[in-house]
């Protein structure tokens, strides 16, 4: 019988290592995972709140507040004042700029990390840990 907590152990494991090579890689052009996966996160939801990208970066909203205003002084985004007490995230030119040189830098992490395994065993891999994900905790 497979031991469930083992393999929650070794689903862990190639996380911990994947953000591990990521942060040495993105650190090469000046980022960092977490500043590169909120600056991802803006891109593909342009006036987003703190609190959605927060959701989404699997972040608390202080903690991507704190990352937030750390990008805006970096010149990486800029913050502006939606409906009620709304702000919304936009990439500046330089936001722009620093995700695309993250994105070539992940995409060489990503093809060394899936090395060992065929593009069905990816493709299979990816639909598992879509029903993993989709499970409900409650």
């Amino acid at each position: 019988m497979i031991d469930l907590q083992a393999t929650g152990r070794l689903l862990k494991r190639a996380q911990y290592r994947n953000h591990r090579a990521m942060e040495r890689a993105l650190a090469t052009v000046g980022t960092t995972l977490a500043q590169w996966d909120a600056l991802r996160a803006i891109a593909e939801a342009p006036d987003s709140s703190a609190h959605d990208l927060a959701v989404t970066t699997f972040q608390s909203d202080q903690a991507f507040g704190t990352l937030a205003n750390r990008l805006e002084a970096q010149d990486l985004i800029k913050r502006t004042a939606g409906k009620g007490r709304r702000v919304e995230h936009q990439l500046t030119a330089a936001g722009r700029k620093m995700l695309a040189a993250g994105q070539a830098v992940a995409a060489g992490v990503s093809v060394r990390a899936f090395a060992r395994l065929s593009k069905a065993e990816v493709a299979t891999l990816h639909e598992l840990l879509l029903r993993v994900a989709e499970t409900d905790d409650a």
